[in-house]
């Protein structure tokens, strides 16, 4: 098996969303496409590495985030097989409502962020169970339910690596600072330490993150991160039960992680990466959406 890191460029910046190629006995497949608005650059990426779009056969997308799965529906209409979580599908195959959502929250910035998302036509689109695997050249891909970050996100398994989508984090590379995506509406810090405790125990020798990039000190990746998650949750709570507004929960949010992130040696501009790739007045509403009415 070989595994090759696209770096899609999103936002004209290097190293904040991946898709990954991977080749088996001849066999092309591709983990995350990224959202529509990169889709020029991931074909580029793909023909760069010596490989024909057309020989892509199999797409496997952690859920069905824009930044992860925008670009699903070009490869669907163009022969590929989408491989996502059973709750990701109707929404592949139709994603009217998920534009419209996104639309609501990003205005006129969403095409220049996300570009158009394209229907998969429903014959292309295989829902996966937790623990269910799919042949593809000489190995298998294994779907693994891990919910937290989103209740329809699967990680996908290939022996002693895993594609862990956003349920390992964000980390630029070579740094250290951890970054919680917390997206709303569905950010659940118990499933979530629940699923980085499920990856914990399978000793994988390397993650692939989408944001970004290899990981191979595991164990102190994911020790490191479990306790963030928890941290932002109780930090949020805490802030709440101290009645501060939607508005300041998101200033206090973004000082906290700012703070942290410069501690963890990050550079300003590398902090303005991680504004970019995973914002924290979004995050900031997504934990506080649980606080609220999630639990």
């Amino acid at each position: 098996m070989r595994i090759q890191t696209l770096d899609l460029l999103f936002q004209n910046t290097p190293g904040l969303i991946a898709s990954y190629l991977v080749e088996s006995a001849g066999e092309y497949a591709l983990v995350e496409t990224g959202p529509g608005s990169t889709l020029e650059t991931l074909r580029t990426a793909i023909r760069a590495a010596g490989v024909e779009e057309s020989a892509i056969r199999k797409v496997f997308v952690t859920h069905i985030h824009l930044d992860h799965a925008g670009a699903a529906g070009w490869f669907a209409q163009n022969g590929a097989t989408i491989h996502c979580h059973p709750s990701a599908a109707r929404h592949l195959i139709d994603p009217s409502r998920l534009i419209e959502s996104a639309r609501m929250v990003y205005g006129d910035q969403m095409d220049p962020l996300w570009g158009s998302m394209l229907p998969a036509p429903a014959d292309r689109v295989l829902a996966m169970q937790d623990g269910q695997s799919v042949k593809f050249g000489d190995i298998e891909v294994l779907a693994w339910d891990t919910p937290g970050h989103a209740r329809h996100h699967h990680a996908f398994v290939i022996g002693d690596v895993c594609f862990t989508g956003d349920v390992a984090g964000m980390r630029l590379q070579n740094t250290r600072y951890l970054s919680v995506p917390a997206a709303p509406p569905q950010f659940d810090p118990v499933a979530y330490v629940q699923s980085v405790d499920r990856l914990s125990a399978a000793n994988f020798k390397t993650l692939y993150l989408t944001h970004f990039g290899p990981v191979h000190d595991v164990t102190s990746h994911l020790t490191a991160y479990r306790p963030r998650i928890t941290e932002i949750h109780q930090r949020v709570a805490a802030w709440l039960a101290e009645g501060v507004s939607e508005e300041e929960n998101r200033a206090c949010f973004l000082a906290a992680e700012h703070a942290i992130a410069l501690q963890n040696g990050l550079t300003e501009a590398q902090w303005q990466m991680c504004e970019i790739g995973n914002g924290t007045a979004m995050c900031a509403d997504g934990v506080r959406l649980y606080c609220v009415k999630g639990r």
